[in-house]
């Protein structure tokens, strides 16, 4: 049978069209280092035997200057990777007009994707509220929260219950009483860690006031958070975007912490990448990105002097004749460095290079619209 040119290009272009959705993944899981530059990913590197960022085939940097300085605040550098746009320092979700601009969160909504956010700050902190709020300050966290009970995003874990709670607010609005008619709210790390994901289909978890605890003392840890927003997310046959945030690298470095606290939550942070990892075998079609939004500190890992608090002779008999090391700054505050990206699943390879973080932002939106 003769096949007519019209059938012959029809076929094609469907296979294209086939082969190009292949690509695309189901779901995706963005992991944010809040703060983690080069030095805070080689600390983890020395602190583990087999880190979880080793394991992705796809590595980048990532410029972060926002639209109005070369030193980019957490807000125009979150809105650039959710949205695809530069823009001023503490903006949330809106352009440098202050015109509101849509998020990858919203647009995997707007294609029936479960959604979720995870993060070791308050919920409504810079870079959680920059994929589901807008406002032009990042510190109007009253607000944000309310947007953020509004946004119906599936799952929401980490701190910040005073802005949720009528007392604490200042202004009566109970949102975690009207929360409660569509999610399953869980206020403390036992209630959590008793969940049962199997009959929750919407989760909102805030287990302290503002930031929760050092990673000493957290509970839930953010690889448990993960792993259940991810138990979750998973029922939807549409898949999911889940933004996992590390937040406390940032604060270990903004502090000029020891090298052993700072590297306590970037272990945290690569179990959580773990866990994302895990879930990826067994569901290939899954894209992972990790990337940080911006240097904090200035950090650089250097051999301890004997007037370092923390230096130890290193024994004559030590056949590495290896000199501990200690974390030293440069900043209080954020740095102009570029950060590392590294991915991997369908789609990877895009992530690659160098590129500014809005770039990042664009790539992302692309990938959730099918």
């Amino acid at each position: 049978m003769r096949l007519s040119p019209s059938f012959l290009l029809l076929a094609v272009a469907m296979a294209a069209a086939s082969c190009g959705n292949a690509d695309r993944p189901t779901s995706v899981i963005l992991i944010i280092g809040d703060g983690a530059g080069v030095a805070y990913w080689t600390a983890a590197s020395f602190a583990s035997d087999n880190p979880a960022f080793k394991q992705f085939p796809v590595v980048g940097l990532v410029e972060t200057e926002s639209a109005d300085s070369t030193i980019t605040d957490s807000g125009a550098a979150a809105t650039a990777l959710a949205s695809g746009i530069r823009t001023f320092n503490g903006a949330i979700g809106v352009d440098s007009d202050t015109n509101t601009v849509p998020t990858v969160l919203e647009a995997a909504q707007q294609q029936g994707m479960a959604t979720g956010l995870v993060v070791t700050s308050t919920i409504t902190h810079a870079t959680p509220a920059a994929f589901a709020a807008h406002v032009p300050d990042r510190y109007m966290d009253r607000e944000i929260a309310r947007q953020l009970a509004e946004s119906d995003v599936d799952v929401l874990l980490g701190g910040g219950r005073r802005y949720f709670d009528p007392v604490s607010r200042g202004d009566g609005v109970d949102l975690l009483a009207a929360m409660t008619t569509e999610y399953h709210v869980v206020l403390a790390p036992d209630e959590f860690h008793s969940v049962n994901t199997d009959s929750v289909s919407k989760l909102v978890g805030l287990f302290a006031s503002r930031h929760m605890p050092e990673v000493y003392s957290r509970s839930p840890s953010l690889p448990e958070m993960t792993t259940t927003a991810i138990e979750v997310l998973d029922k939807d046959p549409d898949g999911f975007f889940l933004m996992v945030e590390g937040s406390q690298p940032d604060f270990r470095g903004e502090d000029n912490s020891t090298l052993d606290s700072l590297t306590a939550e970037m272990l945290d942070l690569d179990r959580a990448i773990w866990v994302a990892l895990d879930y990826q075998r067994s569901h290939p079609s899954t894209l992972i990105v990790v990337v940080a939004d911006h240097e904090a500190g200035g950090l650089a890992l250097q051999h301890a002097m004997p007037a370092d608090p923390d230096y130890v002779e290193v024994p004559e008999d030590d056949p590495a004749g290896r000199l501990p090391l200690v974390a030293r700054y440069t900043t209080g505050g954020h740095t102009a460095t570029m950060v590392p990206l590294f991915a991997s699943g369908p789609g990877a390879e895009r992530f690659g290079g160098i590129q500014d973080n809005w770039e990042i932002g664009r790539l992302l939106l692309e990938t959730v619209r099918r």
